[in-house]
């Protein structure tokens, strides 16, 4: 395997039919969708610039052009969504989740686009129309946030990653938020998207356990998590248990925690740790959410393709 291919055999066959073909009219050649995935993985891992590609990856602007269609109609969506469905039926997702986010810096050709501030809302591609790829059809982009998921923190201009990740640590849900957003806001979002679709019946939307630092400690948090049967390992920071001692017998009793299941939150800590090895990840050089969220699913794909691979 040379330095210009990640995906081995096995995991490039788990894909391969759920990415665009050519359609049989007449026009300029199809491309070969392997090579142009391997080129999107190869710029993102990198860091580099999309007009620096290899040339053996072929026109750096088809390259671009097929990674801005395949985020726009949610490509990689469909495709996390098929594999946690194959793993979920195989008995390879553990089902105590954790939560957690990251802080990417945006590189200053980033930044380079109006931003109308204030919205605060978060990214998800699930809103995008179905559609193919075939050369030469116009663009239908999903829709962008208004704030492009850029926000000024003490850092400077940066996006949140927030994800939720298997007992393993394998990728659930991926969202999008301004860098100065809070963490708690966005668990219940998170929980909305969890979906892991069944060969019968419904998909399976509700975790055993859900683990998750101080920062997602809150009444409303731990009230939503009982009413759905979630059991919550997250630690009580140290104002809230002053405010509860305070009040005496009216601040109610403390909430359970079990530190040895909350040992296994650090598999969402690691997860960030494999993506920040990608350096367009690392730093964020889109200027849209719509392709910078679409590389953190395509990263979690891999992950997903290499573990299903790994079975015996």
């Amino acid at each position: 395997m040379s330095r210009f291919q990640v995906l081995s055999d096995a995991q490039w066959s788990m894909i391969a039919d759920m990415l665009p073909r050519p359609t049989g009219r007449k026009g300029r050649p199809f491309a070969d969708a392997r090579t142009m995935v391997e080129a999107i993985i190869y710029r993102y891992r990198t860091g580099i610039a999309w007009r620096d590609l290899p040339e053996v990856f072929g026109p750096w602007q088809t390259v671009w052009t097929w990674h801005r269609r395949m985020a726009a109609d949610g490509t990689w969506d469909r495709v996390l969504e098929r594999l946690t469905a194959a793993a979920d039926e195989a008995g390879q997702i553990d089902w105590t989740v954790s939560v957690d986010s990251t802080i990417a810096r945006a590189h200053q050709h980033a930044t380079n686009v109006s931003r109308h501030t204030g919205a605060g809302s978060n990214y998800t591609n699930q809103q995008a129309q179905p559609q193919g790829l075939p050369q030469g059809q116009p663009d239908r982009p999903a829709p962008e946030p208004p704030d492009h998921a850029l926000g000024r923190s003490r850092g400077g201009l940066s996006t949140k990653i927030h994800q939720l990740v298997d007992g393993r640590g394998l990728p659930l849900v991926v969202l999008l938020s301004p860098g100065q957003a809070g963490d708690s806001p966005m668990l219940l979002p998170l929980l909305q998207q969890l979906k892991v679709g069944r060969r019968l019946g419904r998909p399976r939307t509700r975790p055993d356990a859900l683990c998750g630092d101080k920062a997602y400690s809150s009444r409303a948090i731990r009230k939503h998590l009982r009413a759905r049967g979630i059991t919550a390992h997250i630690p009580e920071p140290e104002d809230q248990k002053g405010h509860r001692l305070r009040r005496g017998s009216a601040g109610g009793r403390p909430p359970n925690f079990d530190p040895n299941a909350y040992r296994g939150r650090n598999v969402v800590e690691r997860r960030y740790c494999h993506i920040k090895q990608w350096r367009g990840i690392a730093t964020r050089y889109d200027k849209h959410a719509l392709t910078y969220r679409a590389a953190v699913v395509l990263n979690a794909v891999i992950a997903w393709t290499a573990h299903l691979s790994d079975m015996p």
